[in-house]
């Protein structure tokens, strides 16, 4: 991915090892099935992250009058800090995460996440006041960091070639599936009336970390971290074995091998001068970190912080009173917040398991387009309500958060993970990935504590300037993102 990198097809492309692949159902292969199901435990990783941000956020626990009164109902900077704690937690573990993953094995870095995170748990369960709860957030923030800069490596570097796209789109999507076991299980414990109901959803965010705990001992380790610690046979090995039934001898494997060990020997010769500058010191490398930093940051400065049609606490008593929208009741808040969990996630999936066929660039335009358009005409209604009290306005108004979320849902939520991983080379992987959560972290703290003050301030103008914002994303994502399907790792890198 040079500075004069282009969609049109390479040497090798897809289409030069099509033939090798092997072209029954992967349901009908037994390796392929085994493999995937260890890639399914890798997962989990995502839909802990999408818990943790759906239990507390979006009227998770916020929502239950018995975490309300059980912490004395915080407001302002303690509710601030409650919110942003666990992203504050996963900021404090970036300058230790990709150390981890590259030294110690991308499987190690889960299994030092899901231990710290299956601890947190425990405290914030047992929690007694908001101190203690927020000291868990912030552990269970620094443990995820460390299974969510594993994890997509993981994924992306063992999955099938021709799966590859789609196995690791669906890591981000399943953010949306921890989300909707969140709303579900608060609203199921909404009408327990002691502390049991946020102590059973804070305890329930433990389990996935204890199944991944527990089957990733056998889940087998990246071909391309062991080519790069000079385990070249059993790299050839773990590719034999799930990507051709224990063949070594396979063409597929033979073409895989070859080309993961040209790549890794060629990043061994510049790895001893690799550090974090190397992210900025090349045009092609420069070019990569454009990209990333930028759709880091579009994923989450869209508007989509606004835009939810449960946002934040605060969010929701500006706009939505303002709409004379009554969606006080904490029940009818869970119930819509679970409906719209489900449906963001089938758009997930749906855009996953096309986004070979489709292409990433043309998700990410589609997208951001549609967005833009449903942003100005949300900015329309909520200005003429606001301004003239229409009550018509109030409901396309809604209609219009909704058609906005189903626009992101397109490219953000499935892709970001997997375009990142896609472009950056082996040994600039972990660094590439942590510099794009960190991008992430700031951008949602960002949101969590500037938002509410604008939105509080200025109302309906502080949409406009989303408008301009989404119209300088469109013009960046034309310009500058590239299409990788179809490819391989190495290639889309190169």
């Amino acid at each position: 991915m040079g500075a004069g990198a282009t969609a049109t097809s390479a040497p090798g492309d897809v289409r030069s090892y099509e033939h090798l692949l092997d072209q029954r159902p992967w349901y009908k292969n037994r390796r392929l099935l085994l493999l995937n199901f260890w890639i399914v435990i890798v997962l989990v990783t995502s839909s802990t992250n999408g818990y943790d941000g759906k239990l507390f956020l979006n009227h998770g626990l916020q929502s239950l009058p018995q975490w309300q009164s059980a912490f004395h109902h915080p407001t302002g900077g303690s509710l601030g800090l409650l919110g942003a704690i666990q992203n504050i937690g996963s900021l404090s573990a970036l300058p230790f995460a990709p150390y981890m993953a590259d030294i110690m094995g991308r499987k190690s870095c889960i299994v030092w996440g899901a231990c710290l995170m299956i601890i947190g748990t425990v405290i914030q369960t047992a929690s007694q006041n908001v101190n203690m709860f927020i000291g868990a957030r912030w552990l269970i923030g620094f443990g995820l960091n460390f299974a969510a800069t594993g994890s997509p490596m993981l994924i992306s570097e063992l999955a099938y070639p021709s799966q590859r796209g789609q196995i690791t789109s669906l890591y981000n999507s399943l953010w949306i599936f921890g989300s909707i076991i969140a709303a579900w299980t608060t609203f199921g414990t909404f009408h327990i009336d002691t502390s049991w109901s946020w102590r059973i959803p804070s305890a329930i965010q433990g389990f996935p970390s204890v199944i991944q705990l527990c089957l990733i001992w056998f889940v087998p380790e990246s071909p391309r971290w062991l080519m790069s610690k000079g385990r070249e046979e059993e790299a050839l090995r773990t590719l034999a074995y799930y990507h051709a039934n224990g063949n070594e001898k396979d063409p597929l494997v033979e073409y895989e091998f070859q080309e993961i060990r040209a790549t890794i020997h060629l990043d061994s010769e510049v790895a001893k001068s690799v550090g974090w500058l190397t992210l900025f010191k090349t045009p092609g490398n420069r070019k990569r970190m454009r990209i990333i930093i930028a759709i880091a940051f579009f994923s989450q400065w869209s508007g989509n912080g606004l835009a939810s049609f449960v946002p934040l606490l605060v969010y929701r008593t500006y706009i939505l009173t303002r709409i004379t929208l009554t969606v006080t009741s904490p029940t009818t808040q869970l119930l819509i917040n679970g409906v719209l969990s489900i449906y963001s996630f089938a758009l997930c999936i749906f855009a996953s398991l096309y986004c070979d066929k489709i292409g990433r660039r043309k998700l990410f335009i589609i997208s951001t387009a549609g967005m833009l358009v449903a942003w100005i005409l949300e900015t329309v209604c909520f200005a003429l309500y606001t301004e003239k009290g229409n009550p018509a306005t109030a409901h396309t108004f809604i209609a219009m958060i909704i058609l906005f979320s189903t626009f992101y849902t397109l490219a953000y939520s499935p892709l970001i993970v997997t375009y990142t991983i896609e472009i950056l080379p082996y040994n600039l992987r972990s660094r590439g990935f942590t510099v794009f959560n960190f991008t992430i972290c700031l951008s949602l703290i960002f949101n969590q504590y500037v938002n509410p003050i604008a939105l509080q301030n200025i109302g309906w103008k502080y949409y406009t300037v989303y408008i301009a914002w989404l119209s300088f994303e469109l013009v960046f994502i034309w310009l500058y993102l590239v299409e990788t399907k179809n490819r391989t790792l190495e290639e889309t890198a190169a």
